[in-house]
This record gives C-alpha cells, structure tokens and sequence, in this order.
C-alpha cells in the first residue's frame, strides 16, 4: 500500500483550510485516510500550520510519500531536514 501525506480540503466556498493525512494514494482527496497528522489555514495571515512532527517523521521514514504542495510546506517548516537527520 503506497501511501502519501496530502491536504483534505474542508471549509466553506472560498474559504478553504486543510487537514494534513495520512491516506493510501488511491483514496480520493477528502476521502478515507489512515491518520490526521495537523492542519493547514492558509486563509490567515500568516497560514498557520500545526502539525505532529513526530508522527509525520515516523510516516516519512516508513515510506510515505508527501504529495508536492505538502513537500512545500514541510521544506518550508524545516520537517524535512529534521527527518533526514533522524534517518
């Protein structure tokens, strides 16, 4: 099972904000996931992010996959470098 680290969407029209999952990359975007690891508002000034960065850590290091604005936002809040070094 591949899985990857996406956004679902929620909120109302036009204002979006997004949980961070864990979910098996043949689930639809707002569909089943595997395990909610944070959320994303980007509708605020500045976005605010919080996330579980021990568990997102222990998803990449089993081989989950960050989708690419996901990849953004981990390189952007220095996750990924994080994760490296405990690899």
């Amino acid at each position: 099972m591949a899985t990857k680290i996406r956004l679902q969407r929620h909120g109302a029209k036009k204002r979006p904000f997004y949980q961070v999952v864990i979910a098996d990359e043949r689930s639809r975007r707002d569909g089943r996931f595997i395990e909610n690891v944070g959320y994303y508002d980007p509708t605020k000034n500045p976005a605010v992010l919080k996330l579980n960065v021990e568990k997102v850590i222990a998803w990449l290091d089993k081989g989950a996959q960050p989708t690419d604005t996901v990849n953004q936002i981990l390189k952007k809040e220095g996750i990924l470098e994080k994760a490296a070094q405990a690899a």
